[in-house]
């Protein structure tokens, strides 16, 4: 059992998987929701394969075709790239058993949605441990058209809308990246990340590649002022989509700047990161402002997106710091808390949706009584987002206050807390209008038991999460992805 779980590439089995589900969703769209369900349980498998690989032999590298770098294309898994593969895999599970009860057989929406959704995880794989920017810039190509699709799934002039202006704005951004990518080959002959992480040096075309790569990045980070693309689109899709989105797409740029400024980058100047850090604290504010003005939940849910990744950013400043690891550590564990999280808020507010036929946030006073388990699910989600113990999302800003203080930027403090706090505001404005007693009677429909029980599973996983961190730090550490260019291994 042991040779057959070592020599077996499961590193490519965890893009495979996902890809021939997606085939076959589309070639049988009667069979769909049983193919994804499949589909899910071996991407599932081949996921703890490689987990279990990385954690017995250390970092693996695959050379597709048997070519490797610089000619070929080359995968490659570490402690980073395993802690995203297992954030998506434990979102993608959850929303698939959620879609199993929200989409309903025969229709159109569920012949469209098994095959995109699993054709946007073949991607999302694809791009966590590809190790060659060029290959990113495909991937992240392929997540962007599945995730448009997705959005304007329903077909609403809403979500048309909202699908027409993110395509745009990630199209912007891609092309940014590309012209950098097109920027490093030139210079190096190579898209190699780690090749180009021995290779480069400070030069005004360097400088160039730089910014482009990270300004396109951003855009589809939807860091503010960047953002302006995210409510729209967030609000009007489907929940599980919404879900997916907050949950893992957007994080999957992050991923990929991280990456590059762990390992392509390191030669950028400190303001560079402090200018991060900034625009993250703005996020911060901005976010939770417009959240605590929404009169719509699923609008309020989506721009406590763009304030939570924020945070995300914070992390940049301390990098050039002895505190480095600690403030990456913070970040990453921050990524997997509000991956559960929001997954279950959007969740837990679709179920509303579908119950009361609506989400207009003041006339859902008293309407606990309507999906109990989304509303118990909603408010155990925002325990994280708040950041309170003993959370995943407290244990991820404990982490960055850390870093903060042992730097000496302690300025860091004032987002952190400041943002904790709006949290709270914005999501016991909603959970106590849900939660008052009234005499009004509110009409509502059932929702399925799947459909609420995943919702609360998220929540309660992201509260659990805090109780893991040291596991998460160990996983993180595998091949120490955070150590200085040059001494990470090949």
């Amino acid at each position: 059992m042991e040779t057959f779980l070592h020599e077996t590439p499961w590193i490519v089995w965890v893009i495979f998987s996902p890809l021939i589900g997606a085939m076959a969703a589309f070639l049988f769209p009667r069979r769909a929701g049983f193919l994804g369900c499949v589909s899910t349980a071996l991407t599932a498998g081949a996921m703890i394969g490689l987990l279990w690989q990385i954690l017995q032999f250390g970092p693996q590298r695959y050379e597709i075709g048997g070519w490797g770098a610089p000619l070929g294309v080359d995968l490659y898994a570490d402690g980073l790239s395993a802690v995203m593969l297992l954030a998506a895999a434990l979102v993608g599970a959850g929303v698939t058993v959620y879609a199993t009860g929200y989409f309903t057989n025969g229709s159109r929406n569920t012949a469209s949605f098994w095959p995109l959704w699993l054709w946007l995880w073949t991607a999302m794989n694809a791009l966590f441990l590809s190790a060659d920017v060029f290959n990113i810039y495909v991937t992240l190509e392929l997540l962007c058209l599945s995730a448009v699709a997705l959005v304007a799934l329903s077909g609403t002039a809403d979500a048309l809308t909202g699908a027409m202006r993110y395509l745009l704005v990630s199209l912007l951004g891609s092309l940014s990246y590309l012209l950098g990518v097109a920027l490093f080959y030139g210079a190096h002959g190579t898209l190699d990340i780690h090749l180009l992480g021995a290779l480069t040096e400070p030069s005004p075309s360097e400088w160039v590649a730089t910014g482009l790569m990270t300004a396109g990045l951003l855009i589809k980070s939807a860091l503010f002022p960047l953002h302006f693309w995210l409510p729209p689109a967030h609000a009007a899709a489907p929940a599980p989509v919404s879900a997916l989105l907050s949950a893992l797409v957007v994080k999957a740029s992050y991923y990929v700047l991280l990456r590059l400024w762990l390992e392509v980058f390191p030669l950028s100047p400190p303001m560079a990161g402090q200018l991060l850090g900034a625009l993250g604290a703005a996020a911060i504010f901005w976010g939770s402002f417009k959240a605590l003005r929404q009169s719509r939940l699923k609008l309020l849910v989506a721009y406590s997106t763009v304030a939570q990744l924020g945070y995300l950013f914070l992390a940049f400043p301390l990098a050039a710091t002895l505190a480095a690891a600690t403030a990456w550590g913070g970040a990453l564990l921050f990524v997997v808390s509000h991956a559960l999280a929001k997954a279950a808020m959007f969740l837990a507010a679709g179920n509303i949706l579908r119950s009361v036929g609506h989400d207009r946030i003041a006339e859902l006073k008293g309407a606990q009584h309507s999906a109990t388990l989304s509303w118990i699910a909603f408010a155990v989600a925002g325990i994280s987002i708040i950041g309170l113990p003993p959370s995943g999302g407290f244990a991820a800003k404990w982490l960055l206050l850390q870093a903060s203080f042992s730097s000496g930027q302690w300025w860091w403090l004032i987002p952190i807390a400041g943002g904790g706090l709006l949290a709270a505001a914005y999501v016991f404005r909603v959970v106590a209008l849900a939660f008052e007693r009234t005499d009004v009677s509110i009409t509502h429909a059932a929702v399925r038991r799947r459909m609420e029980w995943t919702a609360l599973s998220f929540s309660v996983a992201a509260v659990l999460l805090g109780l893991a961190t040291q596991q998460v730090i160990v996983l993180l550490e595998t091949g120490d992805p955070f150590a200085p260019v040059g001494e990470s291994p090949p």
